[in-house]
């Protein structure tokens, strides 16, 4: 089992659900670490074909006819912003909200075959080499969209099956990623805006839904990213997926911007599986290799 840095760069690995969800988790920690040299790499599961058009500017038939390519070029945009070194989609279809009819379409990643889409995911990570892999938690009763589910099931079973010479060897040798974290929304990030939008004066975004919510244990904070000199990037990335960001909406843009970039600065994550072999581990990691040599 192969657990060497791939040719002696470190590598991060993330697998996101959706066109624009590479911008709202984690963007500017793959900012950072990719200024830091290290190989940042994007798997994008679907192409976002349902996804609705959230800016009133562009809510018109060509954006609607065109709309998988769009949001295709605006992953682009969005992943050169943020500084990935690669993207790759996985090549499902967008599976739409919870209860739609697109839910069942063959296609869509919702009704993927467990295995096939595993080996999709392991066949790039065998080429990519990750130390780290990011992605979403088991617990997702605050949006529980069917492919951000399916996500969590797919990276769950690639994280194992990368390891197993004995699975897909038409992918060559097994690689064993030395790490899997869950992107994470603190409840103290959601806390102090809330709180910020009050005493500013302003209506806030988050309601009862947000501020009582229990915080499942995947959705505990071990890792800690400080990105206060890169804070800045989530609302660059964002605002690349124009079809799907309003500039005007207050959830993501109604803090005024160095209100914002200040005012919780760190990316959180779940550290859900670690082969490192550490005798002891911190209270809150600083940095997502830690451990790894």
């Amino acid at each position: 089992m192969d657990k060497s840095k791939r040719d002696g760069t470190r590598c991060i690995l993330t697998f996101h659900a959706h066109p624009d969800d590479e911008s709202s988790k984690g963007p500017a920690t793959i900012h950072l670490a990719s200024k830091s040299g290290v190989r940042t790499v994007l798997v994008c599961a679907t192409g976002g074909e349902e996804g609705d058009i959230l800016n009133p500017a562009l809510n018109v038939q060509e954006t609607k006819d065109n709309l998988a390519d769009i949001r295709r070029q605006e992953l682009f945009d969005a992943a050169s912003a943020i500084g990935y070194s690669q993207v790759y989609f996985l090549g499902y279809r967008d599976s739409g909200m919870q209860g739609t009819e697109s839910n069942n379409n063959p296609l869509s990643f919702n009704m993927a075959d467990l295995d096939e889409a595993s080996g999709r995911l392991v066949e790039i990570i065998r080429k990519e080499k990750p130390q780290v892999v990011i992605s979403y938690g088991n617990e997702q009763q605050s949006y529980p969209h069917p492919d951000h589910i399916m996500t969590n099931k797919v990276v769950l079973r690639a994280f194992e099956d990368t390891g197993d010479p004995t699975k897909f060897t038409q992918f060559g040798p097994s690689f064993q990623p030395l790490k899997l974290y869950f992107t994470v929304w603190a409840k103290q990030r959601i806390l102090e805006m809330h709180e910020t939008y009050l005493r500013l004066g302003l209506d806030s975004p988050f309601d009862s839904r947000w501020l009582e919510r229990p915080v499942p244990e995947s959705e505990k904070v071990t890792t800690q990213i400080d990105i206060s000199s890169s804070a800045h990037i989530r609302r660059e990335a964002l605002l690349a997926h124009k079809t799907q960001i309003d500039p005007n909406s207050k959830f993501w843009f109604g803090l005024p911007p160095d209100v914002l970039d200040n005012l919780y600065p760190y990316e959180d994550y779940h550290l859900y599986k670690d082969l490192t072999n550490r005798k002891e581990l911190p209270d809150i990691e600083t940095d997502l290799f830690d451990g790894i040599l």
